[in-house]
């Protein structure tokens, strides 16, 4: 029996599973094992980008899998090399065909890289697909509140994601306030810090108090946060553990003491200089 996965309704109507599976540095090869596991263990939202170099293996799982296209939640995104009106038409219609898909439910792009300064026209080209169906919600990864509002002000669609670095040691507090008000959807990659923070005296209490991993603490305190979050693993033992965070429920104290984690850790490159 897997359990039943809760949703993030978008700014669009559109929902989002709350808890997703990522890709990120899984080989092409293994991705489609991976995958395969996470979809048997229940998972249905699944989170890769072109970059990854495994859309195809992502392609495959869904393809072997059996279960109907409107029961999956597919992500990917345009990498910094195809930004640009026309570049991010073709990269589209690339990732497309890698995933062998006619339509993909959320587009994001991949960085800022805001010294190139085309993140506004790469999303003017998502607004067109996203227009014509090709894309059910659009939406950004790793902006900061600067490229956000940036964004805003020549745009009438809102993103309905911002997926950023995001766990105990960084908590982007600006940044999801700013989603707050403007209705955009915070998504963490990186939710366990690869690892850096689950041996924080606070997280493995709280763990043993529950009789559960810190991991599983972490992905918990994510989601009672209203955070849509992708952990990812090859490993199908983790897999499933990660996905067994929906019956129990973190204290006010217990969220406290991991609120005061936050120490402007990041494990990823900062989107204000990579370019």
């Amino acid at each position: 029996m897997t359990p039943a996965v809760p949703t993030v309704t978008l700014n669009n109507g559109v929902e989002i599973p709350q808890l997703g599976f990522g890709v990120f540095q899984v080989p092409d090869d293994a991705t489609a094992a991976a995958v395969g596991a996470a979809l048997e263990a229940g998972y249905r939202s699944i989170d890769t980008a072109a970059v990854y170099g495994n859309e195809a293996g992502v392609g495959a799982a869904l393809a072997s899998s059996g279960l109907p296209r409107e029961e999956l939640f597919v992500t990917t995104k345009l990498w910094n090399a195809d930004q640009g009106h026309d570049a991010t038409l073709r990269a589209f219609d690339a990732s497309l065909a890698e995933l062998g898909l006619d339509h993909v439910d959320l587009y994001l792009i991949h960085w800022p890289t805001p010294a190139r300064d085309l993140y506004r026209e790469s999303w003017r080209a998502i607004e067109r697909l996203a227009a014509d169906g090709r894309i059910r919600a659009a939406g950004v990864s790793n902006f900061r509140p600067a490229h956000l509002r940036r964004l805003l002000e020549d745009s009438t669609l809102v993103p309905a994601v911002n997926q950023v670095e995001l766990h105990p040691g960084l908590q982007q507090r600006e940044l999801r306030s700013l989603h707050a008000e403007s209705g955009i959807a915070t998504e963490a990659w990186s939710p366990l810090a690869q690892g850096a923070v689950l041996a924080e005296p606070a997280l493995t209490e709280i763990a043993e108090r529950h009789g559960r991993s810190p991991a599983q603490v972490v992905l918990r305190w994510h989601l009672q946060l209203g955070n849509v979050v992708i952990p990812k693993s090859v490993t199908p033992a983790r897999i499933r553990e990660n996905m067994d965070v929906f019956d129990f429920v973190l204290g006010d104290e217990e969220m406290s003491a991991i609120a005061a984690l936050d120490r402007g850790l990041r494990t990823g490159p900062d989107p204000d200089t990579l370019n």
